[in-house]
C-alpha cells in the first residue's frame, strides 16, 4: 500500500513538473509574443509620426502607414481599429513630448526673451509635426485636439508668469496677458503655416526664430527699458 502511494505520489509529482514546465514555456511564448506586439505597435506609431509630419495628418492613409512600417494593412487595424484612434495616439505621444520639452526649457526662465527662445527650443525638434498640428488642428478628432490645447497650455502657464512679472517691473507694456500670448503665438504660427514661402528648405524656427523673438520684444518692451537675462537662469537654446 505504501509502495503504491509512493509510486502514485512520484507520478503525480512528475505530472506537476511537466505542467509547471509547460506553463513556464507558455508564459515565455506569451511574453515573447507580447514583446513582438509592442515592438510592432511602436514601429507603426513612429512611421505614422514621420508620415504625418511629411505629408499631413488627414492626408495620410492607413495603407500608407502599413506600407511604410512594412506590415500588413490588417496589422495596423488590429492595433488601432480605426484611423481616428491611430491619429489620436500619435498626437498624444508626441504632443506630450513637446509639452514636456517646452516645460523643461521654460521652467527656469526669468525674462521674456529667454522664455520665447525656450518656447522655440521646445517645439523646434518637432517642427514639421508641430506645423501640421497648427494647420490641421481644427480637423482633428476631439481627443487629439485636447492634446493640442495642452501643448499650448504648457507654454501659456510660464508665459503668463513671466509677462506679469515684467509688466509689474515696468519692462514690458501693460497689455492683457491673453493678447500678449496670442500675439506671440499668432506671429510664430503665421511663419510656420507659410513655411513653404519663408523657408522652402525647411527649418523655419532655425532661420527666423531669433528675428521673431527680437521683433516681438520690440513691440512689447516699454520705451527706455531693456530686459537683462539673469546668468544661468534659463537653459541655452538653439
Amino acid at each position: 500500500m505504501s509502495l503504491l502511494v509512493g509510486l502514485t505520489a512520484e507520478k503525480a509529482g512528475g505530472i506537476m513538473t511537466i505542467k509547471s514546465m509547460t506553463m513556464e514555456s507558455m508564459n515565455m511564448k506569451k511574453s515573447s509574443r507580447q514583446l513582438q506586439k509592442e515592438q510592432t505597435k511602436e514601429v507603426i506609431l513612429n512611421k505614422a509620426y514621420q508620415l504625418f509630419a511629411r505629408q499631413g495628418i488627414m492626408n495620410t492613409r492607413m495603407s500608407d502607414i502599413a506600407q511604410g512600417a512594412e506590415v500588413s494593412h490588417g496589422t495596423v487595424f488590429a492595433h488601432f481599429q480605426t484611423q481616428e484612434r491611430l491619429v489620436t495616439e500619435v498626437i498624444h505621444i508626441y504632443g506630450e513630448k513637446m509639452a514636456r520639452r517646452t516645460h523643461e526649457a521654460a521652467s527656469t526662465c526669468e525674462h521674456m526673451e529667454e522664455l520665447l527662445a525656450a518656447h522655440l527650443t521646445g517645439i523646434g525638434e518637432f517642427e514639421p509635426f508641430y506645423t501640421r498640428l497648427v494647420i490641421e488642428n481644427r480637423l482633428l478628432p476631439p481627443e487629439a485636439r485636447d492634446v493640442w490645447v495642452s501643448i499650448q497650455s504648457a507654454i501659456s502657464f510660464h508665459f503668463s508668469q513671466v509677462a506679469q512679472r515684467e509688466i509689474s517691473s515696468g519692462l514690458i507694456n501693460d497689455h492683457p496677458l491673453y493678447l500678449l500670448f496670442n500675439t506671440w503665438v499668432g506671429l510664430l504660427h503665421h511663419y510656420l503655416t507659410n513655411g513653404d514661402l519663408f523657408a522652402p528648405e525647411g527649418n523655419v524656427i532655425g532661420r527666423y526664430g531669433d528675428m521673431l523673438v527680437e521683433h516681438y520684444m520690440r513691440m512689447i518692451r516699454r520705451e527706455g527699458s531693456q530686459a537683462v537675462a539673469a546668468p544661468g537662469s534659463c537653459p541655452a537654446t538653439s
